[in-house]
């Protein structure tokens, strides 16, 4: 047995898609037209596989124009580390001088993958 409150929902939905003008209006053949064209609509997949970018080489650069040179190359997941072990923030990037990256220069990833920056005080160096 149905419930009522089904029904009465079913009722309220179906008005309401037939007053904005989605879903079938009357008949078979409405339903029909209307699965048809849902199914008929071209679909877009996503790329199977992104091109590979080649990691540029930031060694001695300062962090700000390491960063940059990333991302001027598609590299956008960038992770930040002192290089001292201290767990300091980069607060002031041009501050900081690179000591190392992961991965390597040179080594070809996915637009999406973590290059690892790590980077020490100036003055430290």
């Amino acid at each position: 047995m149905i419930s009522p409150i089904r029904v009465a929902a079913a009722v309220v939905l179906s008005a309401g898609l037939a007053a904005c003008g989605a879903g079938p209006t009357s008949g078979p053949a409405a339903t029909t037209t209307s699965a048809t064209s849902a199914t008929s609509e071209p679909t877009s997949a996503a790329p199977t596989s992104a091109a590979l970018i080649k990691v540029p080489d930031v060694s001695g650069m300062n962090h700000q124009d390491a960063q940059n040179a990333m991302q001027k190359a598609g590299l956008y997941n960038l992770r930040e580390v002192d290089g001292t072990g201290q767990g300091r923030a980069l607060l002031i990037d041009r501050n900081w001088v690179q000591t190392g990256q992961d991965p390597a220069p040179g080594t070809e990833v996915q637009p999406d993958a973590v290059i690892t920056l790590t980077a020490v005080k100036t003055a430290e160096r």
